[in-house]
C-alpha cells in the first residue's frame, strides 16, 4: 500500500503491525536530520586507510595500510576500506565518491546550511585522492587492494593486519568496464564538486575521467573476469553497460560535451538504459541512477534530436520511482512496517540509494512543475518526498522495534557491529598487537558492547519481517559498508534544510566554502590555489620565440613564489594546454612537482622553470601543496 506522507504511512500500517503481533511505539518524535548528518560523516572518517590528517575526529582509529601498492611499484596508500573488513574494492569504493559527489551536487547549499559542507568535500576527496593513485597509467586502473578470503580469515584492527596486501588492476588485457566505467563517473561527478573550490584539481580529475572512461568503452569486458578474487565479494552480476551509460551522463554533466550526450542517444537501446525497468540502484546496478541524471536532462531540454530516446530513459525511471512506492504494475516488496526490502544480507543498501534517487527525483519534478504519473494514479513531487522521508525515519528509528539502525543515533542502536576496527580495543588504549586468529577468540566473540562507537555507520538492517538481531556474527544484518551511507547523506541535508529555492534543473551552483572550518584530510594541512590569498603565487612570461620549418615557437618562463612564512613542500601542480616540453619540474602524466633535487621551497623564495611549445601560454593551477 502506498503512502502519501509519513504520518499517513504509519496510520495505515498499524493494523498490520497488531496482527502479526509487533510492538509500535506509542509515538516517534520528530528526528534530528542535522545530527544525523553530522554523525554520517564520522563513519567515513573511521573508514580511512592510510595516514590520518591531523584533523581526524575518530580519534581511536590510527594510520594502517601504509605498504598499499609498493610490491606492485605503485602508490596506493589511502582511500576507503568498503565494509567492516579491511579490504580496498575500487567498485563500491567509486561509487560511494559518486554518490557523495552527486549529495553535494545537488544539497550542497543545505550543507553548508548544517555546517557540514567542508566535511562533505574531505570525504570527496579522501577517495579521489586514492583513485588518481589507482590510474598511474591511461589504461591501467587497480581495483583492489588486499583480498577478501585472507581478510576474512583474520579479524584485526587495521593497524595490526597482517593479511594479503596484494594489489589487483585492470588492464588491456584484462579489462574491467564496469570498474573503470564507475571510476569515471566518480572523478566527472567530483570534478564538478571541485570546480569551485579547487580549479586545478578538478581539471585533474576530469582529465582522469575522460581517460578512464575511453579505457572503459574501448576495452570491453566485465572486471571480476579480470579481478577473479573480487567474485566472491562484489561480483558485477549487471555487467558492464549500466556503468558505460552512467560515465558518459556523468562526464556530460561535467563538460557539456556533445559527445557524452550523443553516446547516450545512440546507446541507450543497445546498452539497455532503454529497456530495463528496474526496482533497486546500487554499487552494482546503475540503471535507475542513469534513467534519472537522463530525465532531467530531457526536463531542462537537452533531448535535441536524442529527445524521443531519452523519454524511453524517463519512462524506466518514473517505472522505477512508482515501483518503489508500489503505485506500479511490478512493485518492489515492503516489510510490515513499511521499510523496501530486497535481500536479507546488507537490504540498507537499497533503502538509502533509491530514497536518494526519490528525492532529488521529486525535486526535478518540482522544478519542472510536473507530476510523476504511474500506473493507476498521478503523484505529487511531495508525495515522492514523503515516501523517501519514511524510509529515512524508520532507518532513525520509525520502525516496529524502535531501533536506530545508524550507530550513534538515538538510545536504541546496534551495539555489536560486525567491523573489525570498533570492535576491537583501540590500539591508544591498548597497543598490544592483536593477532590474525587472536582477534576472533577474543574480539569476535565477545558477548558485549564494541569498545568504539562506529558513530555514523548504517547497518544492513532488519528482515523481510522487521527482525533484527544485535550480534557480531550476524554479518546479513550488523555490518555497515560505505555505499549504505553516501545516498543517505543528500537526503538527510535535504530534509533538515529543506527546499534550497534554487531551480534543481539549473546548472550547479554550489556555495562559497568557508575556508577557516575546512581542512583537506591530508596527513599535514593542505592547500588549494583557489583563493586570491594563496601563499603559492605563479607568474609566467614568453621570453623569446623563433621560426623553426615554417612554425613559431615560444619560450616560456614560470615562476614559482612562496609568499608564506613557512617552507612550501609537496607542492603538486596541474599544467593543461601544453604542447611542449619542460624543464624544472617533475612530471606524472599532467600533473608536475618538484624537480628531485628539491624538497621544499623555503619562505620568500622562488623556482623557475621553462616550456616551450607553439602556442599562447599553458593554463597553470595548482592542485596541493603543504606549509611545514
Amino acid at each position: 500500500m502506498a503512502k502519501s506522507s509519513s504520518i499517513s504511512c504509519i496510520l495505515r500500517i498499524i493494523p498490520l503491525f497488531l496482527l502479526t503481533g509487533a510492538i509500535l511505539p506509542s509515538a516517534f518524535a520528530a528526528h534530528d536530520y542535522a545530527q544525523a548528518l553530522s554523525k554520517s560523516f564520522l563513519f567515513f572518517e573511521a573508514q580511512r586507510s592510510g595516514y590520518l590528517p591531523r584533523k581526524q575526529r575518530v580519534q581511536w582509529r590510527g594510520n594502517s595500510g601504509l605498504n598499499d601498492g609498493k610490491p606492485s611499484g605503485v602508490d596506493l596508500v589511502g582511500g576507503y576500506y568498503d565494509a567492516g573488513d579491511n579490504v580496498k574494492f575500487g567498485l563500491p569504493m567509486a561509487f560511494t565518491v559518486t554518490m557523495l559527489s552527486w549529495s553535494i551536487i545537488e544539497y550542497g547549499s543545505q550543507m553548508a546550511a548544517a555546517g557540514e559542507l567542508g566535511n562533505a568535500i574531505d570525504a570527496v576527496k579522501w577517495g579521489t585522492d586514492y583513485l588518481i593513485k589507482a590510474h598511474p597509467h591511461p589504461y591501467v586502473l587497480y581495483g583492489e587492494v588486499g583480498d577478501g578470503d585472507t581478510d576474512h580469515f583474520c579479524w584485526q584492527r587495521p593497524e595490526d593486519m597482517t593479511t594479503s596486501r596484494g594489489a589487483y588492476r585492470i588492464d588491456p588485457g584484462n579489462p574491467g568496464s564496469d570498474l573503470a566505467g564507475e571510476t569515471a563517473a566518480a572523478m566527472a561527478a567530483a570534478s564538478i564538486v571541485f570546480r569551485r573550490y579547487n580549479p586545478g584539481y578538478s581539471a585533474e580529475l576530469l582529465n582522469h575521467a575522460y581517460q578512464i572512461f575511453e579505457f572503459a568503452d574501448k576495452f570491453r569486458g566485465k572486471y571480476d573476469s579480470s579481478i577473479t578474487v573480487a567474485q566472491k565479494y562484489y561480483r558485477s552480476v549487471s555487467g558492464y553497460a549500466d556503468e558505460l551509460l552512467w560515465a558518459a551522463a556523468w562526464l556530460y554533466k561535467a563538460t557539456n560535451n556533445q559527445y557524452y550526450l550523443s553516446y547516450l542517444g545512440y546507446n541507450g537501446d543497445s546498452l539497455g538504459g532503454t529497456s530495463w525497468a528496474m526496482t533497486e540502484f546500487g554499487w552494482d546496478v546503475k540503471y535507475a541512477g542513469v534513467q534519472t541524471i537522463v530525465a532531467q536532462l530531457l526536463m531542462n531540454g537537452h533531448g535535441g534530436r536524442y529527445a524521443m530516446v531519452f523519454e524511453k530513459y524517463q519512462e524506466k525511471a518514473e517505472s522505477f520511482m512508482c515501483s518503489c512506492m508500489g503505485k506500479g504494475t511490478q512493485n518492489a516488496q515492503r516489510t510490515p512496517g513499511g521499510l523496501i526490502y530486497r535481500q536479507r544480507w546488507n537490504n540498507m543498501q537499497f533503502v538509502t540509494s533509491t530514497s536518494f534517487l526519490m528525492t532529488v527525483y521529486s525535486d526535478y519534478l518540482a522544478s519542472a512543475r510536473r507530476y510523476l504519473r504511474c500506473a493507476y494514479e498521478v503523484v505529487s513531487p511531495a508525495e515522492l518526498l514523503n515516501f523517501a522521508k519514511s524510509q529515512v525515519d524508520y532507518i532513525l528509528g520509525d520502525n516496529p522495534r524502535a531501533t536506530s539502525y545508524m550507530v550513534g543515533y538515538g538510545n536504541n542502536y546496534p551495539r555489536q557491529v560486525h567491523h573489525r576496527g570498533s570492535s576491537i580495543i583501540s590500539y591508544k588504549v591498548d597497543p598490544s598487537f592483536v593477532s590474525c586468529r587472536g582477534g576472533y577468540a577474543t574480539w569476535y566473540s565477545r558477548k558485549a558492547s564494541d569498545p568504539n562507537v562506529l558513530t555514523g555507520a548504517i547497518v544492513g538492517g532488519p528482515d523481510a519481517y522487521d527482525n533484527f538481531a544485535d550480534e557480531r556474527n550476524n554479518y546479513e544484518q550488523t555490518e555497515p559498508a560505505t555505499y549504505n551511507s553516501a545516498p543517505l547523506i543528500g537526503v538527510l541535508a535535504r530534509l533538515h534544510g529543506g527546499h534550497n529555492g534554487f531551480n534543481q534543473l539549473l546548472p550547479v551552483d554550489l556555495p562559497q566554502l568557508q575556508q577557516s572550518n575546512y581542512v583537506q584530510p591530508q596527513p599535514d594541512t593542505n592547500h588549494s590555489s583557489d583563493s586570491g590569498s594563496s601563499p603559492v603565487d605563479i607568474s609566467q612570461e614568453m621570453t623569446s620565440s623563433w621560426v623553426y620549418k615554417g612554425k613559431k615557437y615560444y619560450k616560456y618562463t614560470a615562476k614559482i613564489t612562496n609568499k608564506s612564512s613557512k617552507n612550501l613542500s609537496n607542492l603538486k601542480l596541474y599544467i593543461s594546454k601544453l604542447y611542449g616540453p619542460v624543464w624544472g619540474l617533475t612530471r606524472s602524466g599532467d600533473s608536475f612537482f618538484f624537480p628531485s633535487w628539491i624538497n621544499s621551497l623555503p619562505a620568500g623564495k622562488s623556482l623557475e622553470f621553462v616550456y616551450i611549445h607553439s602556442a599562447s601560454p599553458a593554463e597553470i593551477s595548482v592542485s596541493s601543496y603543504n606549509l611545514v
